[in-house]
């Protein structure tokens, strides 16, 4: 007889609520569902936003959303999907960091509670009431834990620092762009 803790249960509910909330989200990009704008809408603002090209983008969000979700929300592969959802919201902090850290400013607040829920899962484990569990653990052995997190870590580092460097240069054109203009309008003194 198998007797469950109250653990389990909180890790029940985390894995649900954290999952299906990323799930969504991943299926907004995917699919359009829930209000999103699908694959070519997000595509867009992916590559309006210095992540290029932004169609394969949003397909590796969304993939890692709803992918990382789902799979968390069941507790199957639970070191790797907290860690493909950690780095999906890692990718979207980056973006909205330029605006503080609260929400409420489009600051990074929720992509970072996200992340740092799916981090959580991925190194805790989803306990006794999940398909990891029913199936022995066979895709969540302590070694892929931290594995999983460095090469997440190590993907997340080189996507976001080459969007980095593509908003930087961007800004870059742009000033240059409007000295020129400047340069122009008011002639050489």
């Amino acid at each position: 007889m198998t007797t469950y803790d109250r653990r389990d249960l909180g890790l029940l509910l985390l894995r649900l609520g954290t999952g299906g909330v990323l799930a969504a989200h991943g299926a907004q990009k995917l699919f359009g569902w829930f209000g999103g704008h699908g694959l070519e809408g997000t595509g867009q603002f992916m590559e309006s936003v210095g992540y290029a090209p932004g169609k394969a983008s949003a397909t590796a969000a969304g993939l890692a959303e709803a992918g990382g979700g789902t799979l968390l929300a069941l507790g199957l592969a639970t070191p790797a999907a907290g860690a493909a959802a950690a780095g999906a919201m890692a990718g979207a902090s980056a973006v909205h960091a330029p605006n503080g850290f609260f929400n409420a400013e489009g600051g990074f607040e929720y992509a970072a509670t996200l992340g740092l829920a799916a981090t959580g899962l991925a190194v805790a484990g989803p306990g006794r009431l999940s398909l990891d569990h029913a199936v022995g653990h066979v895709f969540d052995r302590g070694w892929m834990v931290p594995t999983a997190l460095a090469a997440t870590a190590a993907l997340t580092a080189v996507v976001v620092g080459a969007r980095n460097r593509r908003v930087r240069d961007g800004k870059r054109e742009e000033a240059a762009e409007g000295f020129d203009e400047q340069e122009a309008l008011f002639g050489e003194e």
